[in-house]
């Protein structure tokens, strides 16, 4: 083992030293660069774009589907009717209650 002046730590030259310390500061910082924030936006408004569409054809066949069932008439069945019927009656007489 080496003994006296034998043991003494070496020295790191000035530039590497100055260039570990940059190098742990930029990690160990709180304020960073995030490389994926492009792609982030780029599936955010795809996500918009998207539902737009969504929204819009939803709409489009819901009115269609309106238009559709307003012009064609329907004929119930005798059943149908009596439930319809019996129904409305249920309704009217708690119409009457509630204006009381």
């Amino acid at each position: 083992m080496a003994q006296g002046k034998n043991k003494t730590k070496t020295k790191l030259p000035d530039n590497v030293k100055h260039k570990s310390l940059n190098k742990t500061n930029k990690k160990n910082s709180a304020f960073q660069k995030r490389k994926s924030a492009p792609a982030k936006q780029k599936l955010q408004d795809k996500q918009k774009i998207q539902e737009a569409i969504t929204k819009s054809v939803n709409r489009k066949n819901e009115d269609e589907m309106r238009s559709r069932a307003l012009t064609q008439k329907t004929t119930l069945s005798s059943a149908q009717k009596a439930v319809a019927n019996h129904h409305d009656k249920a309704k009217k007489p708690v119409d009457e209650s509630m204006a009381e």
